[in-house]
């Protein structure tokens, strides 16, 4: 496929993604501040998109992560488990009263009018301690690897997780694989370890290493430090104003050959128009518009990457890889948690027009 970039056919592992697990903590349409019981999702932005290749589009994954010896940490590597992924743990003891932990998202859905509100428990974040030299490179790609991911929710970390990340993506390099970024930038979290400033600093280093980029236009502005075009849109929908960026996002970064992102008209928190665009190796691609009756936002983007990494591995044109990645993240809406409940059936056919007709 013209995507600019050679992908391994064959290779023990199809992704491999070095991230940060957490837990979210999610009380449904009722408010934290009056919430009762929650349920407990198991989440991550680079193992989400391990955890739906592996569980939806049933290919070989694993993600590098931080993992401590306690019961959170029990639960999370027993979901891990249950979605067929991987794991490589730099493992850590927990002093029982101040960690190290994994982080816990608190995220309530919102209803309606009302949005979802999400913040965040880090304090002594195991994944933040995580440094270079802490993973055997050479042991994780033995077997080879087609594809390599990682994000900029883990690179806003700590100052070693960045370095982390370039020192994967530099194996992966060497190891033949692709490696994508997702830029997945959070001001909350980028705000108490240097702001911007060391965003722009931190992400331009990672993304020199990287072939595909996944970002929108307000991630490439403040990710990548690029100005906006002065591109007037008509609305979320409007893929002009991410278009008109690409130049100068090549001409920062040359070597990135794929640039690609969702678009999303927020009517209310359950109604949201939806679709997606990418520009790979020089020429743009859009995907069509649906109508998403949204339960569970959160991980939708990531449902989108998984499906798009998924349809460039399996040797779709340009065209269909971002159809079948618009595909599996307007699904993922539709189920509770930020990992997919869709199969890869279901995403095939969406992607080609499907309804929600009842399947007899």
């Amino acid at each position: 496929m013209n995507h600019g970039f050679n992908i391994s056919n064959k290779a023990a592992l199809d992704l491999v993604s070095l991230g940060a697990l957490v837990h979210r903590l999610d009380p449904g349409v009722i408010p934290f501040r009056k919430a009762s019981a929650c349920a407990i999702h198991v989440s991550g932005g680079e193992f989400n998109v391990a955890a739906n290749l592996s569980d939806c589009f049933r290919l070989k994954t694993a993600i590098v992560s931080a993992m401590v010896d306690y019961p959170i940490g029990d639960l999370i590597a027993e979901r891990v488990r249950a979605m067929g992924v991987h794991p490589f743990y730099k493992r850590f003891a927990h002093n029982g009263v101040t960690g190290p932990n994994m982080a816990t998202v608190y995220s309530d859905r919102g209803q309606g009018v009302r949005a979802p509100v999400v913040f965040y428990n880090r304090c002594n974040e195991a994944a933040a301690q995580l440094k270079p030299g802490d993973f055997d490179w050479k042991e994780i790609f033995a077997g080879g690897a087609r594809w390599f991911h990682s994000g900029g929710i883990f690179a806003a970390l700590s100052e070693t997780t960045a370095e982390l990340i370039i020192e994967g993506m530099k194996a992966a390099k060497a190891a033949g694989a692709v490696t994508s970024f997702d830029l997945n930038f959070r001001e909350k979290l980028w705000k108490i370890s240097g702001g911007e400033k060391r965003a722009v600093s931190v992400i331009r280093r990672i993304v020199e290493n990287v072939d595909v980029l996944v970002g929108n236009e307000e991630d490439l502005q403040k990710g990548l430090g690029i100005e906006g075009q002065d591109v007037t849109a008509k609305s979320k929908l409007d893929p002009s104003a991410f278009f008109g960026m690409i130049d100068k996002v090549v001409q920062q970064q040359p070597n990135v050959k794929v640039v690609a992102t969702t678009l999303r008209e927020v009517h209310s928190t359950n109604r949201h128009s939806w679709s997606a665009v990418a520009w790979i190796n020089g020429k743009t691609h859009v995907a069509p518009t649906c109508e998403l009756d949204v339960l569970d936002r959160i991980g939708g983007g990531d449902g989108f990457a998984s499906g798009f990494i998924y349809g460039l591995l399996a040797g779709e044109s340009p065209e269909e890889s971002v159809k079948l990645g618009w595909a599996h993240g307007a699904l993922l809406t539709t189920f509770p948690g930020d990992t997919t409940m869709a199969t890869v059936e279901q995403v095939r056919a969406f992607a080609k027009g499907g309804s929600a007709r009842v399947q007899r």
